[in-house]
């Protein structure tokens, strides 16, 4: 479907006010998505496991404005504070889907959110949050046309979650999500994620457990990572291996080849830091605890054969990634030998997950 296709042409109207409720997970890329075109268009696909306990709960009350407004009014609480600093995204984000979702115009808004993981801390929590939202408004069109498909109802929040958060269309639906074209890829889209149905079963279930190294702010954030993809030197080169590199993820989800997995999963976490260590301006997010993680997990794999392996997002954490029948083994691992690597000794474990609910 193209952007056109989710345009409404017309609607009734909603209830003057009322409030919808709606969880989404955070995700991980596999194959990273970094550097973006206009319309938060990627510059290449990227292929993300679902996760199932890094969650954004979200609540959307809203209430019809007695004047035509110009702007949007929009209230943001996070968890149980008003939170004005998050505003301007929010509303920017409603400014980009008025085009698709008109009925919101017509409305003031009132978002209350909370996490169940740190916010700003290299977890995707910009993706959790707008995928949220999405599912909260496509119900707000629900209510306006109750025979409305489920597909059509995730594949457009998928859409609109892009319009605030590219990584956030991974986070509507399916385990394992593909977002981008892909050549020969039936249905790939730049416009929102699809599930990859051709998923071995060792991969259904995997773990992640989400080493926190730094709990606090990233020193940079993605949009302006994104951004400074503009005339890298490296740039196109990147675009080009990512893309072969989604292809290949592809057929290794597909086979179940393990090895290859741990071996693509880990270049392309550190494929994405190279990026923004060799930008203008350069920027290094891993720090030393996070170097130690690494290297005590390479050392762990060589003596126990235990297939894990790390992922990064644009941050200081780690993600360790393993199939759940070794889930003990690599838990005793994580509690003896990384967590004092970790702020406050603290770790999320989680796993793959099916992506956004409705709460009813």
């Amino acid at each position: 479907m193209l952007p056109q296709d989710f345009v409404l042409k017309e609607y009734s109207q909603l209830a003057d006010k009322g409030e919808f409720s709606a969880q989404a997970p955070s995700n991980i890329a596999l194959v990273k998505y970094w550097g973006k075109k206009d319309e938060q268009i990627p510059c290449n696909p990227s292929i993300s496991f679902t996760l199932k306990n890094a969650l954004t709960k979200t609540k959307l009350s809203f209430e019809k404005n007695k004047s035509k407004e110009s702007e949007f009014n929009i209230k943001v609480y996070f968890e149980g504070k008003r939170k004005k600093s998050f505003e301007p995204k929010i509303i920017s984000f409603f400014q980009r889907i008025r085009e698709y979702v008109g009925f919101i115009s017509d409305y003031s808004f009132k978002i209350k959110t909370e996490n169940t993981f740190p916010h700003s801390s290299g977890i995707a929590s910009s993706a959790s949050a707008m995928a949220s939202i999405a599912v909260c408004i496509m119900q707000m069109e629900k209510s306006i046309y109750p025979k409305m498909t489920q597909a059509y109802f995730y594949k457009k929040a998928s859409f609109l979650a892009r319009l605030g958060s590219g990584s956030a269309c991974r986070s509507i639906t399916d385990q394992v999500v593909l977002w981008g074209k892909v050549p020969n890829y039936r249905n790939s889209s730049d416009f929102y994620g699809i599930g990859v149905s051709s998923v071995h079963p060792i991969f259904i279930d995997y773990q992640d457990a989400i080493l926190l190294v730094d709990s606090g702010k990233k020193a940079v954030s993605s949009s302006q990572g994104h951004r400074l993809m503009h005339n890298h030197p490296y740039a196109n080169q990147r675009f080009y291996e990512a893309t072969d590199n989604a292809m290949r993820m592809l057929n290794i989800l597909k086979e179940g080849n393990i090895d290859d997995f741990i071996k693509w999963v880990e270049k392309e976490a550190l494929s994405l830091h190279a990026m923004m260590m060799t930008s203008s301006p350069y920027f290094i997010l891993m720090q030393p605890n996070t170097l130690e993680i690494i290297q005590r997990i390479w050392k762990f794999r060589d003596d126990t054969q235990i297939p894990l392996c790390f992922t990064l997002d644009a941050g200081a954490n780690v993600h360790l990634l393993y199939p759940k029948k070794y889930a003990e083994a690599s838990k005793d691992f994580i509690e003896e030998k990384l967590t004092n690597y970790c702020h406050n000794q603290k770790v999320i474990y989680d796993e793959v997950g099916y992506g956004a609910n409705v709460i009813k």
